[in-house]
This record gives structure tokens, C-alpha cells and sequence, in this order.
């Protein structure tokens, strides 16, 4: 009989609203003109999604 394991507890993260990636503004140019937005890792969760729950 396989005994099971309790999840641990853990909640989305609230910079990237658990997808991971989070956007940013790229600006170009002496008076810093909006080109669009570039994707990165959230630093928050390191890309994760979740971060663990207080205890």
C-alpha cells in the first residue's frame, strides 16, 4: 500500500500571477520612447509560478 504525501502549501505569486514571466518596458533613445515589452522570468518566484506559503 503506497502511503500518500501531503502537498505543501504554496500560493501564486503576485508579481506574475502564477504564469512565471513577467513584462517589461524597452525604451530606445535619448528621450526614452516606448518601443514595446520584452518577457523575462519573474524574480519573485524564479519562474515557478508559486511561492511557498508562510508556515
Amino acid at each position: 500500500m503506497a502511503r500518500k504525501t501531503a502537498k505543501p502549501n504554496v500560493k501564486q505569486c503576485p508579481a506574475c500571477h502564477g504564469t512565471g514571466e513577467v513584462s517589461r518596458q524597452v525604451r530606445v533613445g535619448r528621450k526614452h520612447r516606448h518601443v514595446g515589452e520584452q518577457t523575462g522570468v519573474c524574480l519573485g518566484c524564479l519562474g515557478a509560478g508559486e511561492i511557498p506559503a508562510d508556515d
